[in-house]
């Protein structure tokens, strides 16, 4: 049984500042802020190189999180808030982009690798584990011959936008889920629906 007064801590990942606001590589951070509107939780606080704001979803304390060091050294910004706030790994869920899933398609997993994503390899490797769990949102592979280092820091074209409300809205789901079902139910729900199925 999990402490009570523990609360669990959602982190997005992107990077900071308007120029990347829209982009791809920053899905992470926009999961975020739809879980921050569905649960009404401002997130203002600048603290431990991250903006955080702290609230309650399903009756559970919670920290929602988007570093502002970068996708590549994201590690830094969660060990910090996880160290300060005692948080065991458990009660860890970070959300971010995968260029190896269709545009939409949510993938939870309670652990793994980073799968080449630079963000969690950084949180990887300051946390010195992969038993957290994660909420990866499709981008889908780039065009043609395009770099993915490149792609990811495009914008959504038009399509995708127009359905991206409500794949976020599907994202802030599963993390409510995973928060009071528990992963393997979240999974079960949510893993590898694509954005058209009900």
């Amino acid at each position: 049984m999990m402490n009570e007064q523990t609360p669990y801590l959602i982190v997005g990942l992107g990077n900071p500042g308007s120029k990347y606001e829209q982009n791809r590589h920053n899905v992470g951070f926009m999961v975020v802020d739809a879980l921050a509107a569905l649960t009404q939780i401002p997130i203002r606080r600048m603290s431990f190189r991250a903006l955080m704001g702290k609230g309650t979803l399903v009756g559970e304390p919670v920290i929602l999180a988007k570093p502002l060091t970068y996708m590549n050294n994201s590690g830094r910004a969660v060990a910090s808030l996880m160290r300060f706030y005692k948080i065991p790994p458990e009660q860890l869920l970070v959300a971010h982009d995968d260029l190896d899933l269709p545009f939409g398609t949510l993938r939870l997993r309670p652990q793994g690798s980073a799968g080449g994503q630079r963000g969690m390899a950084s949180i990887i490797q300051q946390l010195n584990t992969q038993e957290f769990a994660r909420l990866r949102v499709g981008i889908g592979r780039p065009p043609g011959r395009m770099d993915p280092s490149d792609y990811v820091l495009h914008d959504f074209d038009p399509d995708e936008e127009a359905l991206l409300p409500e794949v976020l809205d599907r994202a802030a789901d599963a993390i409510r889920r995973f928060i009071q079902d528990g992963i393997e139910q979240a999974m079960n729900d949510f893993n590898g629906r694509a954005i058209d199925e009900t």
